[in-house]
This record gives C-alpha cells, structure tokens and sequence, in this order.
C-alpha cells in the first residue's frame, strides 16, 4: 500500500511538471515528450500520456469549440457571398461562362481564408504553417503544371473572349455549343448531345473558330447541269428560288450564282447566299431541295457519274486462222 501511494506521489509530481512544462512552451509535442523521458514503467508512461492528452484537450476545447464555429459559419458566410457575387454578376452585362468562372476562384480564395482562421484561432503557428504550405504548394505546382497552365488559360480566355457560352465553335478536333467555362475545363455540347470537356490550356494553344460570333454568315452552295442544259437559265431558277425564300437575305449581298468550272460530266454553278447565322442549315438544307424541285419541274437535268463500257469484238480465232494460212503458203513453196 505504501508503495502503491509512493508510486501515485511520483506520477502526480511528473504530471503537474509536465503541465507547467505545458504552459510554458504550449507545445503538446514538448508535453508527451517529456513524459517519454521520465523514468516511469511502459504502463505509467502511457497513463501519463493519456492523461497529458486528456487536460490538454480539455484546455484547448473552447478554442476547438470556436474554432468549428469560425469554421461552419466561414463556410455559409462564402457560400452566400459566392451566391451573390454570382447574382450581382448575372444581372450585369457579364457573360455566364465569366460569372461561373470567378465564382469558381472566389470560392476557392474564400474557403481558404475561412480555414486559415480557424487554425488561428486553435493558436497553430501561421508561420509555420505559411513554410508549410508554400513548400506543399511548390510541390504541387511542379506536379500540376499541366492544372496550372489550365487555370492559366482560362484567365485567357475570359479576358480575351474569343467566344462565350451559347456560342457555336470548333477546336481541337471538336465542335459543339459552349456550355460554361470552368477553373480548368471548358464544356462544350455537340450536335449529337456529347458533352466534351476541353482543358482550358489547350482551348488558347489552339485555332479556336466562333461560327457564331457574327450575326450574319454566307452559305456556300455548288449545283451541276449538264453540257447540253442552258446555263443562263438554270443560273436564273437558282436566283429566282433563293429570291423566293424568307430567310435569305439581300444584305451584306443579294443572292449570287455563276460558272465556276467545267466538270468531267457537269457545268458548275456556285451559288452565295447570306442568313441570321442561326438560320444557316436550315437554309442550306431548304436550297438543296429547292434547287433540285426547280431544276426537274424546268427539266434541266443534273448529271451524274456514269461509266459507258463498250464491248471490242474478240479477232483472236481470225487472227489464228490467218496465221495458219500464212503458214500453209510458205510450206508449199517450200516443197515447189
């Protein structure tokens, strides 16, 4: 029993040293350290681990307490100022692919700020911290050069504008409607309802083409007649039916058609008409059509690709028969 008070005497004695210890340097490093040191059992240092732990657990629990508080309350703070920042934005005249962009990088430099607070308020040294993260961020940056060239492009992109969502464009192999400008992607909808994300570093490395950027576009169409058709009169059935057409325009130009070159079976006529760029299949579409309506209503024919094979009579027998002739007469010479 006597001991056992002895051994009780020793661990309170290394207790209430490691706690001033504690509040000295405020390190928990230094505290368990410490209690690693003493000259206790295996069974003691671990009870004085614990027991270190628990108290300054206990000291640090209202920092913790606010510290989660900061944090959560951090984060709904830059939620609603990113919500609103993106509805200021919204009512402006600044493009959507733009608003969802700074939204992005907003809410990136907000959540860091709130988690820089709430480290603060658990006291963790900020310079120790500040080595720390930019020796991780050197790390990454070399890891992710290819995210950062990405991040750098859409700064590019936003400032240059080259195009903006809702629009129309062909890059990298691909074409389709932007869709919204990310961080690091660029969304893009095709024709046939895929959505292709394009990094934004090879978005502004690339030949980007806007088919929607002006309000106007020509569509470019060629027909064929024959040689034998009238070629003043098939180039009038073709102006009269882009004439007759609503959605052609007689503005930059007035519809156009002339020869362009002789084919191998046909007269080519290239024909320049301009539309709304948001009417351009359907006019190319309708033309095609109504061309080929005209032309056979008018019967002016359009050729086509044909092959004509003419059968050679075979002289292989006669030619036979001739030499063996041939033959004949030269051996009854002989025998004369």
């Amino acid at each position: 029993m006597t001991e056992m008070t002895t051994v009780l005497t020793q661990l309170s004695g290394t207790i209430t040293e490691t706690t001033v210890s504690a509040e000295k340097t405020d390190s928990i490093g230094v505290i368990i350290s410490s209690a690693i040191n003493s000259n206790e059992s295996e069974k003691d240092k671990i009870e004085l681990i614990l027991s270190v732990i628990g108290n300054k657990l206990l000291d640090m629990l209202p920092a913790i307490c606010w510290a989660l508080t900061a944090f959560m309350t951090g984060l709904l703070i830059s939620k609603f100022t990113v919500h609103l920042f993106k509805k200021v934005l919204g009512k402006s005249k600044v493009d959507s692919a733009a608003v969802s962009f700074l939204g992005s990088v907003l809410k990136a430099f907000l959540y860091t700020i709130v988690l820089i607070i709430a480290l603060s308020i658990l006291n963790v040294p900020m310079t120790s911290l500040i080595a720390v993260l930019s020796a991780a961020g050197l790390a990454v940056g070399l890891a992710l050069q290819g995210s950062l060239s990405n991040l750098a492009g859409g700064f590019i992109i936003l400032i240059s504008k080259p195009f903006k969502a809702g629009d129309f464009i062909e890059t990298n192999s691909c074409s389709g409607y932007v869709e919204s400008i990310s961080i690091l992607y660029t969304k893009i909808l095709t024709l046939d309802n895929k959505t292709v994300y394009i990094p934004n570093g090879s978005v502004t490395g690339a030949t980007i083409t806007n088919y929607s950027e002006k309000a106007e576009r020509r569509v470019d169409l060629e027909f064929g007649i024959s040689y034998s058709d009238d070629f003043e009169r098939a180039r009038k059935t073709i102006i009269k039916t882009a004439e007759k057409n609503p959605l052609i325009l007689n503005s930059p130009k007035p519809p156009f058609a002339r020869m362009t070159s002789h084919g191998e079976s046909a007269v080519m006529i290239k024909t320049e008409v301009w539309v709304k760029t948001e009417n351009y299949w359907q006019v190319k579409y309708d033309m095609n059509e109504q061309v080929y309506a005209a032309f056979k209503e008018k019967g002016i024919e359009i050729p086509f690709r044909q092959v004509d094979v003419h059968m050679i009579p075979d002289n292989t027998d006669k030619n036979k028969e001739t030499d063996q002739n041939g033959d004949n007469k030269k051996n009854g010479k002989q025998q004369q």
